[in-house]
């Protein structure tokens, strides 16, 4: 090949003397004074039209990464996607050269991605990132799918196509995913109140507690004991909301990162808050694990798709649309998907929440601390609340009973 000159392109391998002998030595003493390193006319090539520096290394010669066989790199960068503990970890990699690229996207990489992979933050959510969860959801990968069908019924109310993501992390026993399908049952979150399917929500409630959600299980609890879709059972549900704050303190105890003293956890002082309600002579012995007072347990991390989810919405104000309300848990970030979807609290009405699970974790955490009781409360459209605790009565808010 010619330039417009006529003259011939260097060949790979071969020194080519482009300059004149003058100008050879003008370059290498320009360079010296510059402290830029002379090199010989063996080791580089300088194209004239364009100034870029060539290798010229031994013909056959290959990189010892690229002997590596696809098999070994795919199974390294499994462990990495795995181990990963933020976004960076492994797109810094996916970045490095094309080969990379290509096998980082592999379905069997993406499908072990660890949930601190693809923790993606509300601000800096894009066209791109939402590629690259559903390429992970795609691959099979039970997070992915539970993290992008909840931002997409939630968030991008896309309510069919989060639906189906969460249903396809349920099958594969993904609890979280099992426990916010019972919560969107509960709710009929995405239709109207007639379509609460409260048979549904216990069973996948059930399924989630079997798999060890601890938030399933108090839910159950709460549900056997009020016989909300479920025939009423007070001992048994009992029994469940003791076993769910006895796994709760047990994970505590496990999880080294606390940052708390074992006896700060397991103090209890009845008279530590105001607000306490001391059992009857006759009611039951007072143990924290079943009153839910004075084991100051810490609150537990949040879902990276919950923490995505309240950082979503408050971005935008604190509010996921004209009337719509938030879960007053601040770990769980779940909006209305209709008015007065989620219930409020029987005894001040200021707080709502979607599930008894939320309720009881910020009862223990906050709101034990503000509930006040008050005559009538006005909800935002200047109408009252109800009074009591049903289910199935009025187009209004459902009151929450305090335990």
């Amino acid at each position: 090949m010619r330039t417009r000159r006529g003259i011939s392109y260097p060949r790979r391998g071969v020194a080519v003397n482009a300059c004149n002998t003058a100008a050879e030595k003008r370059t290498s003493s320009t360079n010296y004074k510059r402290g830029k390193p002379d090199f010989t006319a063996g080791e580089y090539m300088v194209c004239r039209k364009r100034n870029r520096l060539v290798s010229t290394g031994k013909k056959g010669e290959t990189d010892l990464f690229d002997s590596l066989p696809d098999d070994l790199v795919i199974s390294i960068l499994c462990k990495l996607s795995s181990s990963a503990s933020c976004p960076s970890d492994f797109i810094n990699v996916l970045i490095t050269c094309r080969r990379l690229n290509g096998l980082g996207l592999h379905s069997l990489v993406l499908s072990k991605a660890s949930p601190k992979s693809f923790a993606i933050k509300a601000n800096n959510w894009s066209d791109s990132a939402h590629r690259f969860l559903k390429l992970c959801a795609d691959a099979g990968n039970a997070e992915a799918c539970y993290t992008l069908g909840m931002i997409r019924f939630y968030c991008l109310q896309n309510r069919g196509s989060g639906a189906s993501l969460m249903a396809k992390a349920a099958i594969s026993s993904h609890a979280p995913a099992l426990y916010s399908l019972a919560v969107i049952q509960f709710n009929g979150s995405g239709g109207s109140k007639s379509d609460k399917d409260l048979r549904a929500g216990v069973a996948l409630c059930a399924r989630a507690a079997f798999l060890g959600h601890i938030d399933a299980l108090r839910e159950l609890g709460h549900c056997l004991q009020d016989g909300y879709g479920v025939r009423q059972n007070v001992t048994e549900g009992r029994r469940f909301l003791v076993q769910a704050n006895a796994r709760e303190l047990a994970a505590v105890l496990s999880n080294p990162n606390s940052g708390l003293p074992t006896r700060a956890w397991l103090t209890w002082n009845p008279h530590a808050h105001p607000n306490h309600r001391h059992p009857s002579e006759n009611g039951p012995s007072g143990c924290p694990l079943l009153s839910d007072f004075g084991c100051n347990v810490p609150a537990p991390e949040a879902h990276p798709a919950s923490r995505f989810m309240t950082d979503w919405f408050a971005i935008r104000g604190g509010s996921a649309g004209s009337g719509l309300r938030l879960c007053s848990h601040t770990g769980c970030g779940r909006p209305e998907t209709r008015k007065h979807e989620f219930r409020r609290c029987s005894v001040c009405g200021a707080v709502n929440y979607c599930s008894r699970a939320c309720q009881a974790l910020d009862w223990k955490l906050r709101h034990k601390e503000d509930c006040a009781p008050v005559e009538r409360w006005v909800d935002e459209d200047g109408e009252g609340g109800d009074d009591a605790g049903g289910v199935g009565g009025g187009d209004g808010d459902d009151v929450m009973v305090e335990s």
